[in-house]
């Protein structure tokens, strides 16, 4: 992973997103999973793009000037005349846990592979160094945008990319449909070379009983790289037939656990593709967890965003 001419793309949504803070007021900001980890991949010296579809409002307008603040690629972000993007809006428990309610079924980004000018973007997205997303993503779309994207990312796979993908099950996005969620799971795990799945969620789309037996069927599906998050717990780390547990370097107190694994996938794919090894890449993946994790909301202050 050593190709520092192309870029890596992250694919899903940004949202708009209304957060209380601690006075109870609501501050408006941009979420999104693969959003949050574009940010982090930037911050660490990745040349990356957002692949996403957005309106042509003023929210919409402020996204994009986010991810351009940011370093981000904002060409292969599609825009759709007279729509506006999803809305989040999201607290915290005493615990720092976020509680999310969604208003998004219309947003745009849901049809990144149906609108007219798609087929454009995906032909620039084959020439990825690599390609991220997650089932967060792979919820957005109908069955024609999913086999469209399947289809992208693996001519992208055929043209030299590495796959990554984060199951980042939720099944709000789902709407309870699990049969559904795992055909199509199952379908995008044919084609992914590294997997950063968080064991929790897991357990409860697969029914996993350990995070070795996470690694064992990711394994069936041919992913040749596998780190198992595992909360404050080791991370499991599983290449070329050799297992590591990479501990937490230090417990964290969270003041917000919002974007603890979009950070820490961030952080591992950044030290990959800066050539780092599996472990020592998990190990600064943890340390970037820990960092975003000290911080309200999913972004954290750009002084605090090293990841070497």
């Amino acid at each position: 992973m050593t190709d520092s001419a192309k870029r890596a793309v992250c694919i899903g949504e940004a949202m708009v997103e209304l957060a209380r803070g601690a006075d109870g007021r609501f501050a408006l900001a941009s979420s999104g999973d693969t959003f949050n980890t574009a940010i982090y991949l930037a911050r660490a010296g990745i040349p990356v793009a957002f692949a996403s579809a957005l309106g042509d409002d003023p929210f919409s307008d402020a996204i994009v000037s986010l991810a351009q603040a940011e370093g981000i690629a904002t060409d292969l972000i599609l825009r759709a005349a007279g729509r506006l993007p999803g809305l989040a809006l999201a607290d915290a428990d005493a615990k720092g846990e976020r509680r999310v309610h969604y208003w998004s079924e219309a947003a745009p980004a849901r049809e990144l592979f149906e609108l007219p000018n798609w087929s454009a973007m995906a032909e620039r997205l084959v020439g990825a160094r690599l390609i991220y997303f997650t089932g967060v993503t792979l919820s957005l779309y109908s069955n024609v945008g999913l086999g469209r994207f399947l289809a992208t990312i693996e001519l992208a796979r055929g043209s030299g990319a590495k796959i990554a993908f984060d199951g980042n099950f939720r099944p709000h996005g789902w709407h309870g449909d699990l049969s559904r969620t795992r055909t199509v799971f199952a379908e995008a795990l044919k084609r992914v070379d590294i997997a950063l799945p968080a064991y929790d969620d897991e357990a409860v789309l697969w029914g996993d009983p350990s995070p070795e037996a996470t690694i064992e069927r990711l394994q069936a599906f041919g992913v040749g790289e596998i780190v198992v998050k595992n909360g404050p717990n080791n991370a499991l780390v599983a290449v070329s037939g050799e297992r590591e547990a990479v501990p937490v370097p230090e417990i964290v107190v969270p003041v917000d656990t919002t974007a603890a694994g979009d950070g820490f996938n961030a952080g591992y794919l950044a030290a990959r593709l800066s050539g780092r090894a599996p472990a020592e890449a998990a190990a600064a993946a943890h340390r970037l967890a820990g960092q975003v994790i000290r911080h309200p909301g999913a972004i954290m202050p750009r002084a605090g965003a090293a990841v070497h």
